[in-house]
């Protein structure tokens, strides 16, 4: 049966991010942007890393460029964009596309016809838990906030 482990992120400051190295730990896995209406998302994505850390949460940001164009920088600028504005210290990947033909493996594996959380990622900021077992257990919408209550008892459930 196939987990969030069996695949391979490419890391935003180069290499690659095996999820099974994540293996034991609950994932939130959101598809970022740095000009994005939803980008302030940022400061409670980084306090929910700090909050959960030590209880076994990764948020793992996913930057991506399909929706109008709103994460156009390379790796540098992005990681730049990241640490200078949030602080950020959780995992990103590099850019990647989560829609479509070209979309990468694990938002394909995740978003396919006939599963519980299917269908196209719907904007930047759309949030998959994924518990320690690599299994994805709740997809929240882009506009649903990192610190609201069901994000927050999702992720506490889990943990």
């Amino acid at each position: 049966m196939t987990t969030a482990y069996d695949f391979t992120l490419p890391k935003l400051k180069g290499g690659d991010l095996p999820l099974k190295d994540l293996k034991g730990k609950v994932i939130l896995l959101v598809n970022v942007a740095s000009q994005c209406g939803l980008t302030p998302q940022y400061s409670k994505l980084q306090a929910l890393q700090e909050q959960y850390a030590d209880k076994g949460l990764v948020v793992l940001g996913v930057p991506c460029n399909q929706f109008r164009g709103q994460e156009s920088g390379n790796d540098e600028q992005i990681a730049t964009f990241c640490d200078s504005q949030y602080g950020i210290s959780f995992p990103m990947a590099s850019k990647v596309d989560v829609n479509g033909d070209n979309s990468h493996p694990l938002y394909q594996w995740l978003t396919k016809d006939g599963t519980e959380f299917s269908g196209d990622i719907e904007w930047n900021f759309g949030k998959f838990i994924i518990n320690r077992y690599g299994d994805p257990v709740n997809r929240f919408t882009p506009k649903t906030e990192p610190d609201a209550a069901e994000v927050i008892q999702a992720i506490e459930n889990c943990l």
